[in-house]
């Protein structure tokens, strides 16, 4: 059963006992579990995910939910609606996945066990993962088609479609099904489909020169024929590229590269072709389509509407138009020929895609034109047919289809253009990656004997590479010589160069300032920080808001709805006027009731536009999360976004977060005759079989003090000086960590125990009246104190401290000032947790809390339905991160893939918590008024459209006026959006409200 509050000695500072003696735990102690205390629990425990079908509703998750959670044995059930999925963590000793699906399927619903999932970045064994892109979306309806159609694919797991992006993500069993059945399902269903990338590594597409006749062609065949480990291959004319498939356990990439180039001896040189730079020509490609088909049909337009009103008051032209040709005037074959262009030959793709729609039996925005356009277009040739037949010759409203069609292009054409700035940021992420490296050729000794250029994409963990001063860094990996200092801005934030020595670490596409460096490539690809920051932000933008289920259920009824409305507005009009509840006056020229109803109804048809509706979430998703990479703050997903803007509390972790993270010794007090120099070689010996970083702080000190003047302590020879220091040390048998007291070990035969009161206590220690003074001493000066005995009699004390943030109390008081709850937790003792939390100005502290035992903690504030974050250091703060309605995890640096939080702060600074929390916020904001216009614009136009207004004041809007609107809805939405991309950081002194003179 989890701990209640007295358990977990939650205290609020005002009201705390100044001389509470029994909170005796140390935090920098009970560190030395390292991560092990939620490592353990997570052993014991096991998580799998439930795929769940039949789910409609909040209610039914919320079913489930309970279901899950009524089971002996289940820790924690989290029900994911839209996602169809449930997460579940269970003690695998009293539960069983088959009991996990009964449960669900006792509640009426349909389960299906998922594999494991894996850590952040990977996908359960056997699974893959693959980005292709979706052409010929318009709108949420389109979406929700796309999505039902590949979860119902054998072997899909998982796929989620974006519509800001045009890009879906599917994960698959390639053992059931491949990338091209999954291409193919999309084109089947009508759309165009094609694969970007897939996290399965044997695939590459190389851009060729030197191809120029069939000979080439052929050749290139040949040598790819004959080389090793080449499964497949395709050579694109068009584009000059070729798509390889290769067994990656045979042949590399670079290998392969090589290969072609060799057995061409020189003549074809090849570049490896990046998915997202082929992403970002498809939509540059995309819009130069849109572009083409909009000229198109404002040129052919034009004449017809000009046909329409000018020329009536030019009687030459209009008299030339009035010659009858056969049964028509030459006006009307003139305006029938170019509508009939623009209706099906520039307008087919809305025919094609509204068919397409129906066949899945869905509807969306192509079925409304396709409607509209139609009605008006069908009903100006029976007109014509009509008075060739009769003599009675009625209106014709050719214009309203051409005008209609072109006005809906022109809002494509806008949405593709916004929407491709929408995803700058990815685009500014690629930018940053270096196109070429120098690889270095090693002898057996490690010197270099040549060096070639190659293409960064084909560098292998492994390779040396030389980085020149100004030049980009390459890869990830560690520095084998030189020295320099690095900008490392795009990852962290900083500005300031880092310097980077022998051993250091260097992040891939961060700049070379000084001088030149040879790394040593350790992460590549996927695997690279650059690569994971790209997936983190595409991962985000494909994520879908809870908030935006609300655009989806309104899109799965919007067009059934408006075309009902569209019948009722022209029947109602219509019989008004067989009845004579109108006069004849309203009619038009020559123009019937029929007709006159008839344009209200495609009034009604054409305005109306579900595709604002369906941009208003995603797009400033896909904004915020751009504005944030941008930041150093990186968000994953919409979800969090959402959850993030109603934060109430803020739940800091004290070591690493709140405080530097960097533990000093800054006191050692001997209590015997021992000498202060033998004092500190037994606490190094003990701490020298640990990897802890209080261990560390102990070896610096206690080395320092002994080598601090030794000529071999330099920087040129750091093997030597590190072999030279050890002899120093005593040599230590049986050592343990003990966690939540310290560690022990004997030294000479005799017992050396190093660590906090409760270790002392267990072991029989006597703790003197004036050894216990100086250590509340150390703690009410915000140090941990640190107990040594030895041969059974205690023997001094060591002061650690670690020093606060420059920020932190001023990130405190602006959360404040924005209405958010402070709050500090640590395992430290009461003392050092008070006088921490006194120099920040939090009141709020839980002391002594194990890391396993902050989630409690956050259990307890989260009972009133309050919203809370956590910020840590996202290593032993993990399962509170996950227990979190928001986990932050601060100064990641380069462990980017935490799969426990929801935002990942690249830099060491505070004060990116309060620019995630005001992100969040203004990117909600903007939501909401983005479905204000959304909907407030079809609440009011759909009745103008439907001439509620006529009666009284004569206002109609016609066919392509209502198109126009239309048209310029969605972009009005998505440029809302775009306005995020001017946020600016919130300055604290502006929070704070100082004025700086």
């Amino acid at each position: 059963m989890a701990p209640g509050l007295r358990d977990l000695q939650l205290t609020r500072l005002a009201g705390a006992d100044e001389e509470s003696g029994d909170l005796e735990d140390v935090r920098l102690l009970d560190s030395y579990e390292d991560t092990g205390s939620f490592n353990r629990i997570e052993e014991g425990m096991r998580t799998i995910q439930v795929r769940v079908t039949g789910m409609t509703c909040a209610a039914c998750s919320n079913s489930v939910e309970s279901a899950l959670n009524s089971v002996n044995g289940v820790l924690r059930a989290s029900v994911a609606l839209l996602q169809n999925r449930a997460d579940v963590v269970f003690d695998p000793n009293l539960v069983k996945d088959e009991d996990v699906k009964n449960a669900i399927e006792d509640a009426g619903f349909e389960a299906e066990i998922l594999p494991e999932p894996g850590t952040f970045g990977t996908k359960p064994h056997g699974a893959l993962v693959g980005q292709f892109t979706i052409g010929g979306m318009t709108c949420a309806a389109c979406v929700n088609s796309v999505e039902g159609i590949l979860r119902n694919l054998p072997g899909v797991k998982r796929a989620v479609v974006a519509l800001a992006t045009s890009l879906g993500e599917v994960e698959y069993d390639p053992t059931v099904i491949s990338k091209d059945d999954i291409v193919n399902a999309i084109e089947d269903a009508g759309f165009e489909g094609s694969l970007v990338q897939s996290s399965e590594q044997d695939k590459i597409i190389l851009g060729v020169t030197g191809i120029y006749t069939e000979m080439d062609v052929q050749l290139l065949e040949g040598i790819l024929i004959h080389l090793k480990g080449v499964r497949q291959f395709r050579f694109d004319k068009m584009t000059r590229e070729v798509e390889v498939l290769f067994d990656p356990e045979v042949v590399s990439s670079r290998s392969l590269v090589d290969g072609i180039e060799a057995g061409s001896n020189g003549q074809f040189k090849l570049n490896v072709t990046s998915p997202y730079a082929r992403m970002t020509s498809k939509d540059v490609e995309e819009a130069s389509k849109m572009f083409r088909l909009f000229t198109s049909s404002l040129f052919l337009s034009i004449p017809v509407f000009l046909i329409r009103v000018v020329c009536p008051h030019i009687p030459r032209v209009y008299t030339l138009l009035l010659w009858r040709c056969g049964p028509f005037q030459m006006g009307d074959w003139l305006k029938w020929l170019l509508v009939s262009l623009v209706q099906f030959v520039i307008g087919k793709r809305f025919y094609i895609a509204a068919a397409r729609a129906l066949r899945n039996g869905s509807t969306n925005m192509d079925v409304l034109v396709a409607l509209g356009t139609s009605a008006s277009y069908f009903y100006s040739v029976y007109a014509l047919l009509y008075g060739a037949v009769t003599g009675f010759w009625s209106p014709t409203y050719f214009e309203t289809s051409a005008m209609l069609i072109t006005f809906v292009l022109l809002g494509k054409y806008l949405e593709c253009l916004a929407k491709g700035k929408t995803s700058d940021a990815i685009k500014k992420l690629v930018e940053l990656a270096p196109a070429t490296a120098v690889l270095l050729f090693m002898d057996k000794g490690g010197k270099s004997i040549g060096e070639r250029e190659i293409d960064a994409l084909l560098i292998q963990p492994g390779d040396t590479l030389k980085v020149l001063p100004g030049t980009k860094v390459p890869a990830d990996g560690v520095v084998a010589w030189g020295s320099s200092y690095v900008n490392e801005s795009m990852v962290t934030g900083e500005s300031v160069p880092v310097l980077k020595e022998v051993d250091s670490l260097v992040i891939g596409g961060t700049i070379n300032l000084h001088g030149a460096l040879h790394i040593k490539a350790t992460k590549v690809g996927g695997d690279a920080v650059l690569s994971q920051i790209i997936s983190l932000v595409e991962t985000a933008q494909m994520s879908k808001a809870p908030i935006q289920k609300f655009a989806d259920f309104v899109a799965s009824i919007f067009v059934p709805t408006v075309v009902a409305l569209a019948v009722l507005t022209l029947l109602g009009w219509y019989i008004g006027g067989a009845l004579g509840a109108y006069p004849e006056q309203w009619l038009p020229e020559k123009g019937n009731h029929f007709v006159f109803a008839l344009m209200f109804g495609i009034s009604v048809v054409v305005i109306a536009c579900p595709c604002a509706l369906g941009l208003a979430t995603p797009t400033a998703v896909m904004v915020a999360t751009g504005v944030g990479a941008n930041n150093g703050v990186l968000i994953k997903g919409g979800d969090a976004l959402e959850r993030a803007q109603k934060i109430k509390y803020v739940i800091f972790d004290k070591t690493g977060t709140l405080t530097q993270g960097k533990a000093t010794v800054t006191t050692a007090k001997v209590f015997t005759g021992m000498d202060r120099g033998e004092f500190l070689r037994l606490v190094a010996s003990a701490e020298a079989s640990s990897e802890h970083p209080l261990a560390k702080a102990i070896m610096e000190y206690a080395r320092h003090f002994h080598f601090f003047d030794e000529p071999s302590a330099t920087k040129d020879s750091p093997k030597h000086n590190k072999e030279t220091n050890s002899r120093w040390l005593f040599d230590v048998l049986e050592f343990s960590a003990l966690p939540g007291k310290g560690v022990q070990c004997f030294v000479d035969g005799k017992l050396l125990l190093v660590g906090n009161r409760k270790l002392m206590t267990e072991s029989g220690i006597t703790i003197p009246t004036h050894v216990e003074d100086f250590l509340v001493e150390l703690e009410e000066s915000a140090k941990t104190g640190i107990l040594v005995a030895y041969d059974n009699s205690l023997i001094g004390v060591l002061g650690v401290a670690d020093p606060l943030k420059r920020e932190a109390a001023v990130v405190v008081e602006g959360l404040k000032k924005m209405n958010v709850m402070p709050v500090m937790v640590t395992g430290d003792n009461w003392r050092t947790a008070r006088a921490v939390a006194r120099e920040v100005g939090i009141q709020d502290v839980m002391a002594e809390v194990m890391p396993a035992g902050k989630a409690d903690v956050i259990r307890s504030f989260q009972n009133d339905g309050s919203v809370v974050a956590m910020v840590g250091d996202g290593i032993n703060d993990s399962p509170a991160l996950a227990a979190s309605d928001v986990g932050m995890a601060i100064g990641a640096g380069t462990d980017i893939a935490i799969e426990a939080a929801d935002y990942v702060l690249m830099r060491n600074n505070l004060e990116d918590v309060i620019t995630a929390i005001d992100l969040s916020r203004k990117t909600f904001a903007r939501i909401r008024l983005n479905y204000v216009f959304a909907m407030a614009y079809n609440v009011v136009a759909i009745p103008i459209a439907a001439g509620v207004l006529y009666p009284s004041l004569r206002i109609m809007l016609p066919p392509w006026a209502a198109g126009a609107c239309m048209a310029l809805s969605s972009v009005s939405v998505v440029c809302s959006s775009l306005l995020l991309r001017r946020y600016k950081k919130p300055r604290l002194t502006t929070i704070l409200e100082i004025t700086v003179e």
